[in-house]
Formats: C-alpha cells, structure tokens, sequence
C-alpha cells in the first residue's frame, strides 16, 4: 500500500455508499482549490509537478469555475476556440473576478491564450484565496526563496484526490466538479503521481460524461501542458 493510500484510508472511515451522493451531502469544495491540494504534498505543501504545469493547471480550474457557475461559455469561430461572458454579475471571488473582467473586455481571445495569460498569476491567486478561507498556512518572511505553504489540515488536502481514487477504484459515475477535476489532473500530468488506476476507459466515460465546454477546456488544458513540456526540452 503506498503512502497516498494509507492517508486516504486515514481519512476515509466512513465509505460512500452510494454513487448518487448528492451534492449538498458533500463538502463545498471549489475545483481550483481542490485541484492545488492535488498539485502540492498534502503535508509539507512543496509542489508535485512542474511549476509551469502547476499554473496552467489552476489557470484552467479557474476558468472551470466559471463555466459550472454558468457564467462563461465557449464558442467555435473559424479555426479558434473563444469563451464568452453568459453572466457577467460579480463572482465575489478575486481569481474568477479577474477572469470575467478580462474575458469580457476581450473576448476574441483564444483559450489557449486564457490559459497563458492567468497561469502568471494562478498560483499565487489561488493559494491566498486558500490563505484567507483558512485552508492554507500564510507564507513565512523569507523572501528569498519561493514561499511554501503547507495546508492547515492534512486529511483536508488530502479528501480531494482520495474521494477521486475511491470513486475511480469503485467505478462510480463522477459529480461534474470532480470530473472536471478528474481530467485537469490527467491533462497535466498529475495523474501518475497521485492516481491508483490511471484505467483509461474510466477516463473517457467520465470525459464523455461532462458537457462539451468543459471537455474542450481540458483539451485545450492538456495541449498548452504538452506545448509547456516541449519548450522546456
């Protein structure tokens, strides 16, 4: 049993017992946020997987958030894929807020453009909104070295991807969030180092089951990583 494991169990005494939980009978979670617990040690906080991928991931969660919130979409124009504002209302969100405002005001932007632009700033975004829900540990004074900030709990950091493999390891249908959630991990590049079984089938249903916008977000996700990883060759 690897380590990964042994804390999921840690956390996880009480099984689902149903493939049909409803939404209300789980944590309110928001995908970014899950999705950096994945990214990072759920003890030490210290990044799994390159930082360029790491932004581009949480730049898509972002972006994620959005679109199960209703509030951007996308759109096929010639040869691009665009997002376009459906509800421009505020988020009540500073990451969201300030992908709103930018898509709105240029919206003939292409995802792939989206993905680059907010992954400069992703990280950091996201790990204060994380700061300030109390879900991470605030960043110590050196300011030398790129800060690390470890989680508040463990079992917290970890629920993310235990309820994933638990739910991948019984084959029950995903909630979207965790779908959504499920292919970002893939796209860029986590799921070796944090999925039990990496089962391709699996993968595809869960895909084929989201709602085509956000299956053309983790497609455009997955190639900016792969674009990521080959300019770093």
């Amino acid at each position: 049993m690897t380590e990964l494991q042994r804390r999921t169990d840690r956390i996880n005494n009480s099984p689902i017992t149903s493939p049909n939980v409803a939404e209300g009978d789980l944590p309110a979670s928001r995908l970014a946020d899950d999705l950096y617990f994945v990214m990072h040690d759920d003890v030490t906080g210290r990044g799994r997987i390159h930082p360029r991928l790491t932004g581009l991931g949480l730049a898509a969660a972002i972006l994620g958030e959005l679109m199960l919130a209703g509030r951007v979409t996308v759109r096929l124009v010639p040869g691009q894929i665009q997002l376009a504002v459906v509800d421009p209302a505020e988020t009540g969100d500073a990451p969201t807020q300030f992908a709103l405002d930018h898509i709105q005001a240029e919206p003939t932007h292409p995802v792939g453009t989206w993905l680059l632009f907010l992954a400069r700033t992703a990280h950091a975004d996201i790990a204060a909104r994380m700061t300030e829900a109390g879900l991470l540990h605030p960043p110590g004074r050196r300011l030398l070295a790129k800060q690390v900030q470890a989680p508040v709990a463990a079992n917290t950091a970890a629920w993310p991807v235990g309820r994933l493999n638990l739910a991948i390891e019984r084959r029950q249908p995903l909630r979207m969030q965790d779908g959504v959630l499920f292919g970002l991990i893939v796209a860029t590049g986590g799921g070796q180092l944090v999925l039990w079984d990496a089962n391709p089938r699996y993968l595809r249903e869960s895909l084929a089951a989201l709602p085509e916008t956000l299956q053309q977000l983790i497609a455009q996700t997955e190639a900016a990583c792969g674009d990521a990883v080959i300019s770093r060759r």
